[in-house]
């Protein structure tokens, strides 16, 4: 294709342009002043260490990365430290889906344990280690494959949905369940053996914290509740990690929806698979528990007891059920005889505390006839008179009973001076104020 030039003119300049001409300074440069400079800082030491070693810039390069490397190894030894698998060190890149993750990091007994701290060391360190800069500067081979593998690892583990996805396939961190003859070797191989089995598939439950298996020692409720959980468990485990790789392209949308149908199905499967696997382990499990074969025997034993004792209660009953009818009938004559006389007694009482209250009343009414209806002797107590007084009487006897009647009487009895009895009169009233039976002011005469 011909290339086009196009020449354009300069713009021109606007008339009356004269900035060469105007220009002005408005400001000077300082005094220039001698300053002494002393070298410091990472570059100045590292020409100096250079120089004291005299190395080139690319031999201290590499003698500090080895540095670094080293020290880097001797820091991060304790628990994210093992060995490399060399038939993992020649694993293809492109391979990655199919790699170990926690393994490529030097993470294979911490796997879904590892924290974000410890995955960040282990990348640090493999990276140090397979650098291919720092392969290059050793001589090793370029190869960068597992290079690549460290970074798709650290990729996957750094990103909680792709972890949990490479999590919920990892089998590396499934304990296998011990067979029969080696959990019934002792009672604590049982619960030894088959502890950590749960404790790994616990890391699948939605509900958290999950019960334990115990131990012989477990009461019938923590057992049951062991698993009534796992018969119930509500596992949050996916199979999105080994899915077919969905194709880009979107100019076949048939195939790639067909993938996806393919997919949704194997997980299913998958799902439908592992739940059957988790059932199968928790009744091998149960089969062999020997607390849920005491948990029986006792409840046998417990059931065998209830029945002898029901016959047992069932004969004492039968035995008892003849007396009990004979005394029945007897307390029963008996008791019609006492009520007959509770009766008689009850009637001669109920008249004799009648008869006393008349006779209270009465001892009542004469108490303030006998003073002249409480006035001072030689006045004269007129129908008014004698009719709110004994009105008050009566309304103060209506509101007491029997025994109050008779107390009342008793202080009464004997008083012979208006004052005095007046003077009861106003202290009864006072009381059945004080106990809201009586209105403040209601009495007119005995009140007063």
């Amino acid at each position: 294709m011909a290339n086009a030039q196009i020449s354009l003119p300069l713009p021109v300049l606007p008339e009356g342009w004269s900035a060469p001409n105007d220009f002005k300074a408005i400001g000077a440069l300082s005094t220039p002043n001698q300053r002494n400079l002393e070298p410091v800082g990472p570059h100045f030491l590292a020409h100096a260490r250079r120089k004291r070693h005299k190395r080139t810039f690319s031999e201290d390069e590499r003698i500090q990365a080895q540095e670094n490397v080293k020290k880097v190894e001797d820091e991060d030894a304790d628990d994210i430290s093992e060995p490399e698998d060399p038939l993992m060190l020649g694993r293809e890149a492109k391979d990655w889906k199919a790699q170990d993750h926690y393994a490529v990091l030097g993470l294979s007994k911490h796997r879904y344990r590892a924290t974000d701290s410890q995955i960040k060391r282990a990348h640090r360190k493999k990276v140090l280690r397979h650098h291919p800069d720092k392969r290059a500067a050793t001589g090793s081979s370029e190869d960068d494959s597992f290079f690549k593998c460290i970074q798709k690892a650290f990729e996957v583990l750094t990103d909680p949905v792709k972890r949990r996805q490479f999590d919920s396939v990892d089998e590396h961190a499934n304990v296998d369940p011990p067979s029969k003859k080696a959990a019934a070797k002792s009672p604590s191989a049982f619960y030894k053996l088959w502890g950590p089995v749960f404790e790994s598939e616990a890391r699948f439950s939605k509900t958290q914290p999950v019960p334990k298996l115990g131990n012989d020692k477990s009461s019938k409720e923590e057992v049951e509740d062991f698993y009534n959980f796992w018969f119930n468990f509500d596992s949050w485990r996916s199979f999105e990690y080994q899915d077919e790789d969905v194709p880009d392209d979107t100019e076949n949308r048939d195939q790639k929806r067909h993938v996806e149908r393919k997919n949704n199905n194997a997980r299913k499967k998958k799902k439908s698979e592992d739940i059957a696997r988790l059932r199968q382990l928790v009744d091998d499990c149960l089969a062999g528990d020997e607390r849920i074969k005491k948990f029986k025997k006792e409840a046998r034993a417990g059931k065998d007891k209830k029945r002898l004792e029901r016959e047992a209660e069932e004969r004492r009953v039968a035995e008892q059920a003849k007396k009990a009818k004979e005394e029945k009938e007897k307390l029963l004559k008996e008791k019609e005889e006492v009520e007959k006389a509770e009766k008689a007694e009850g009637k001669k009482a109920k008249e004799a505390a009648k008869n006393a209250a008349k006779k209270n009343k009465r001892v009542l009414k004469g108490s303030v006839k006998d003073v002249n209806y409480l006035l001072p002797d030689g006045q004269e107590a007129g129908a008014k008179r004698v009719d709110e007084v004994l009105g008050d009487v009566e309304a103060v006897t209506a509101k007491l009973d029997n025994e109050e009647l008779a107390v009342l009487a008793g202080k009464l009895t004997g008083l012979q001076l208006a004052e005095e009895v007046g003077a009861v009169w106003k202290e009864e009233v006072q009381r059945l104020e004080a106990d809201g039976k009586l209105k403040t002011g209601e009495m007119k005469a005995l009140g007063s």
